[in-house]
């Protein structure tokens, strides 16, 4: 059985495991499931995630929620300590960056990205998309801050899980507004671009 993954393919969250596949060269099955502003109330999905949100995967018969745990899960699985080392130090210096992109700066773009991007009705106060641009400029500031200092990537030299969320969170923060002359992130971003997976899910798979 393949894996598959259940998610609509806009999603970011989606787009992590599927960008995650493409370097672990997974094949997958991918079934659209929920819609980009509230949980799914389908009772077939809810059985497979209570908390109704994608992406979801079922690995043949394991079934996961949570995109970064999903591809944290898909990494280890596959015996891939490029991407995630067994080492709890080095595991950890890749793992506090996926942790402050789900948990602070996905949350510093959604309401501007809901509100230019997708359209949302629930996210058009101007002033609150114009905070919200505001913070996630700062925390790209502070991505740009720390790859002067790097090695070319979130985690020293080498591509690791940690690019993958931070990735696509930049890709997302390009869509939103004109940029600013941040040189490490745009030269971050033209190596992501050298990835096909990044290509395909990141540059050339929509805001």
């Amino acid at each position: 059985m393949s894996l598959r993954i259940y998610g609509y393919a806009a999603s970011i969250n989606v787009r992590k495991v599927l960008w995650a596949c493409a370097e672990l060269d997974l094949p997958f099955d991918r079934q659209d499931w929920a819609g980009p502003f509230r949980p799914t109330t389908d009772p077939t999905f809810l059985a497979l995630n209570p908390v109704g949100m994608v992406p979801v995967i079922d690995d043949d018969g394991v079934i996961i929620w949570e995109s970064n745990t999903i591809i944290r899960y898909l990494a280890a699985s596959r015996s891939r300590g490029d991407l995630l080392p067994s080492d709890p130090r080095r595991r950890a210096h890749i793992e506090k960056w996926m942790d402050w992109q789900v948990s602070d700066l996905n949350n510093s773009w959604r309401i501007a990205f809901q509100g230019l991007i997708r359209r949302n009705p629930d996210n058009q106060d101007p002033e609150a998309i114009q905070r919200s641009l505001a913070t996630c400029s700062r925390m790209i500031g502070v991505i740009d801050a720390h790859l002067s200092r790097s090695g070319g990537y979130m985690c020293g030299e080498k591509f690791t899980l940690a690019d993958i969320p931070i990735g696509l969170s930049i890709h997302r923060w390009r869509s939103l507004q004109e940029q600013p002359p941040l040189f490490n992130v745009a030269r971050y971003y033209e190596r992501l671009c050298e990835r096909p997976g990044f290509r395909q899910y990141g540059r050339d798979g929509g805001p």
